[in-house]
C-alpha cells in the first residue's frame, strides 16, 4: 500500500516536530523522485532540503551502496558511520602495523 505524498504543510510540521526525526519517518516524509541532469547534476527539492536542514553551498558526501543505490549524506554523518564501523576493531587490529608488514613483505619479494 503506497502512502500519498505529504503536503508542504505536513513537511513543515514534520520538520518542526522532533518526534518525526526518526530515519523511517524522515524517509517517508522526505522521499522524492529526482532526475539526473545532462551534466550529471542532481537538484534536491526544497522540501527535502528543508527536511534535512540543507542550505546552498552545504557539503555532502556521495557514495555508491551496491550497484543501484547512491547515498548522499552530510560529512558529519559519513564520519560517524565510519567511526561506528571501525570502532569494533579498536584495540583488536593494528591497521598501520599490518600495512607496514605488508609493504615490507612486498619489498622483500621484489628484491629477489
Amino acid at each position: 500500500m503506497t502512502q500519498p505524498a505529504p503536503t508542504d504543510h505536513a513537511m513543515e510540521v514534520a520538520h518542526q516536530d522532533p518526534m518525526c526525526h526518526t530515519p523511517v519517518a524522515m524517509a517517508q516524509i522526505a522521499a522524492k523522485n529526482i532526475r539526473l541532469g545532462a551534466q550529471g547534476r542532481l537538484v534536491l527539492p526544497a522540501s527535502l532540503r528543508r527536511a534535512l536542514s540543507l542550505s546552498a553551498g552545504d557539503a555532502l558526501v556521495a557514495r555508491a551502496d551496491g550497484l543501484d543505490r547512491i547515498v548522499l549524506e552530510k560529512p558529519s554523518a559519513a564520519r560517524a558511520g565510519l567511526q561506528e564501523r571501525f570502532a569494533k576493531t579498536r584495540g583488536k587490529l593494528d591497521l598501520a602495523g599490518s600495512l607496514i608488514a605488508d609493504r615490507r613483505s612486498e619489498a622483500r619479494r621484489d628484491a629477489r
